[in-house]
């Protein structure tokens, strides 16, 4: 019997360098139960050649795989680019041999507008959108949970009477404050016009939630320059967290907003040399200062950015202390669901000039979300820090199928170009809703489709049911999406088994008090969330938790029936491939890609019952306990065993599980396998060493050469005979 195929992507950074190593493993051990694992190249380059016309369209194609009933695709994180990280994929293909154009900053003409919007396909979070055709269900598996109990990470306490804490707007001109919804009663065009002049039409569906909302650009500089303020009479670090890759119109304006409040002076001195060299503040320093190379002023220029660093101003958090790189290095160098977390674990602090830890604001300008890390980092000032050894969890439910983002979807987000009124109006004439703003305000519409709503709340229920524990939805009726979304609630609730469930409805503050309360218990509980705070949540309470985010099984059953395995997050990749480039250590945990892959083959086997499959499923979930167990996990020091071994004793483990497994014709082939992994574990654990401790040259970040990263990733020539002969 022919068995569906599994779709491995091919993404970027630390997790890609590690698919050099595993999927060779991972494809000996399938096939011998008729499975294939095949890729599909969805990395920035790959997108960026899909693009320009050099390479086929695997996202356009996984987007069909997506809608098919036995769809099978394993997702691995992939870059959510950045302006600047865009730039730097471009200049390392052109310098690879590929004739493809600069990227446009600012168009000058219709072929400068036609190469843009080209490029703009690969910005932010292109992927998720497409790939994601059902709802998020992460948890931790309940084997990683007890492993990070028993071998806790290290919390650093909050200390006596500590001065951290979160500053957002709270309503005051935000994108929550500003925010108007509604729930569509019939489907038609429904088009978004500044002044009369429209700006994006949509087809909207019966039944869906459209938001529309504006951050005001007056009242966040007011903010921004108060919060400086502020952080200087209570002696903190500044810092501020947005997340400018996946929301790549809003939040880089955001940011290049707080980089000249608190620059102002340096801005308005050299105002014109920066017209003239089309200084983007959005991107940050790093392109201010290549912008300014070589310019008769570059040297002056340098020294008025140091003076106010140095000035009495608040310090501002470092990305590197060692390079100099501040918060205003790059707006995608803090993203708000990975740093967030840092500044909880490190007891409130981040980093200074010195490299010191000292208690800092942690400045997010909207509040819809910044309540939830305002609660976090007041809990634990009140409380102290949490035991990793005897903390409960946060599973969750996310709405995101069909691309419901709640950030407001990157083609309805304008930043205005004058004042005056913004309309929503419906095809049959009725005004939806209107909002007065300033030039410069930054607008925004997201939706949520009813199909999906309602398979959200099935799967809340669904999850409720099999763990028993508080179903949360982290929905506030004083906002205006939410309370649509409370209807909805409200709604489809009675349509489902909620026999003897704790189902509740909650405001994010009181929400967040509630799960917290419970997890300092020891008890689990379930949040149901939109997409972004998803995205907040299971970062937050997995680094917690677990010490990192890609431990958590992350499932998205898809609306068509297949299944989407997300392998966790990848916000610390690149630091992992400098290392690996400087040193061949590659710290990257691979146990979200294992985890992810016994669930794919689950999924698998539930709808075609194999004998040889449920013994290899079996036998991986053996192998994946015998890793924690064992803690095999890759360590952070150059010159002890890494990523690359990681993998070996995986396939140790699984190749024993199966020698020892039910399945006799698994078990003869399997037995001489787990007998030579055995035997030589010595020797391919000392030639995997042997790559410690030197550079290492894959020929590109963004874009590496197949064969050279494949030599880097598998220098064990014995490991490789008895995989490559499986």
């Amino acid at each position: 019997m022919s068995l569906p195929k599994i779709i491995w992507s091919k993404i970027d950074e630390a997790p890609a360098l590690a698919t050099y190593s595993l999927l060779p493993i991972v494809n000996a051990f399938t096939k011998s139960a008729g499975v294939t694992v095949e890729t599909s190249d969805i990395s920035l380059a790959g997108r960026v050649l899909s693009a320009m016309g050099l390479a086929e369209d695997n996202l356009a194609e996984l987007g069909k795989v997506v809608l098919q009933p036995d769809g099978n695709i394993i997702k691995l994180p992939n870059i959510s680019a950045s302006i600047g990280q865009l730039k730097d994929c471009i200049a390392e293909l052109q310098g690879q041999g590929y004739d493809i154009p600069n990227f446009p900053e600012n168009p000058a003409n219709a072929e400068e507008e036609a190469i843009r919007a080209k490029y703009n396909t690969c910005l932010g979070s292109a992927v998720n959108p497409v790939l994601r055709e059902g709802n998020s269900d992460r948890r931790a598996a309940k084997a990683v949970k007890k492993f990070a109990q028993n071998h806790p990470h290290r919390l650093k306490a909050f200390s006596e009477n500590s001065k951290a804490y979160v500053a957002h707007m709270a309503g005051d001109g935000d994108f929550y404050g500003n925010e108007k919804s509604v729930t569509m009663d019939k489907g038609q065009k429904v088009t978004i016009a500044l002044n009369g002049k429209e700006l994006a039409t949509i087809d909207a569906l019966d039944g869906e939630v459209i938001d529309g909302t504006f951050m005001s650009v007056a009242k966040l500089k007011s903010f921004i320059a108060k919060s400086i303020e502020d952080a200087k009479a209570n002696g903190v670090l500044w810092s501020i967290h947005l997340k400018a890759t996946m929301m790549k119109i809003s939040d880089p304006i955001m940011f290049g907003h707080a980089f000249t409040v608190f620059f102002q002076d340096v801005f308005n001195k050299y105002a014109d040399v920066f017209s003239e060299l089309n200084v983007n503040p959005n991107l940050g320093m790093s392109d201010l200062e290549k912008k300014i190379a070589g310019h008769a002023k570059e040297a002056e220029i340098k020294k008025a950015f140091q003076d106010i660093v140095e000035s009495d101003n608040p310090e501002i958090a470092m990305v590197d202390s060692d390079k100099g790189t501040t918060n205003f290095n790059a707006s995608n160098d803090v993203i708000i669901d990975a740093s967030m977390p840092v500044v909880v674990r490190e007891g409130g602090k981040q980093w200074n000039r010195n490299g010191d830890a000292v208690e800092c604001v942690a400045v997010i300008p909207d509040s819809t979300y910044g309540m939830f890390h305002e609660e976090m980092v007041a809990d634990c000032v009140k409380n102290g820090q949490y035991d990793v050894t005897t903390m409960g969890s946060m599973a969750n439910v996310g709405l995101m199928a069909q691309k419901a983002e709640e950030y407001g979807s990157h083609p309805t987000t304008f930043e205005l170009s004058e004042a005056g009124t913004v309309t929503v109006t419906a095809e049959d004439g009725t005004e939806l809703m209107s909002f007065e703003c300033e030039a410069g305000d930054i607008w925004r519409m997201s939706r949520a489709k009813d199909i999906p709503i309602k398979d959200w709340i099935r799967l809340a229920v669904e999850r409720g049911q099999i763990e028993q524990v508080p179903v949360i939805f982290w929905l506030d009726k004083n906002r205006a999406h939410d309370a649509e979304m409370i209807k909805k609630v409200e709604k489809y609730l009675p349509e489902f088994n909620t026999n003897g469930l704790d189902i509740q409805i909650m405001d994010i503050t009181s929400a967040t008090r509630f799960t917290n309360k419970r997890i300092r218990e020891g008890k689990n509980t379930i949040a149901v969330t939109g997409n972004v705070l998803r995205d907040h949540l299971t970062d937050m309470y997995p680094i917690l938790e677990l010490g990192t985010s890609a431990k958590m099984l992350s499932i998205v059953p898809l609306l068509a029936g297949g299944g989407l395995y997300e392998t966790g997050a990848g916000g610390s990749a690149p630091k992992h491939v400098d290392q690996f480039l400087k040193e061949g250590h590659l710290r990257w945990d691979s146990l979200g890609e294992f985890l992810a892959l016994a669930e794919s083959l689950r999924f698998i086997g539930q709808k075609h019952s194999d004998e040889k499959l449920s013994a290899l499923t079996e036998a991986l979930d053996k192998a994946n306990e015998g890793y924690l167990d064992n803690n095999k996990a890759p360590s952070r020091k150059c010159c002890e065993p890494d990523n690359k071994a990681s993998h070996f004793f995986v396939a140790q483990y699984w190749a024993e599980a199966l020698a020892n497994g039910n399945n006799a014709e698994l078990a003869e082939k399997f037995a001489p396998i787990a007998k030579a992994l055995k035997e030589n574990e010595d020797k391919i654990i000392e030639e995997l060493l042997s790559v410690e401790g030197k550079a290492q040259d894959i020929g590109g970040y963004f874009h590496p050469n197949d064969e050279l990263a494949e030599k880097a990733m598998r220098p064990s020539e014995t490991l490789n005979k008895i995989i490559d002969n499986i």
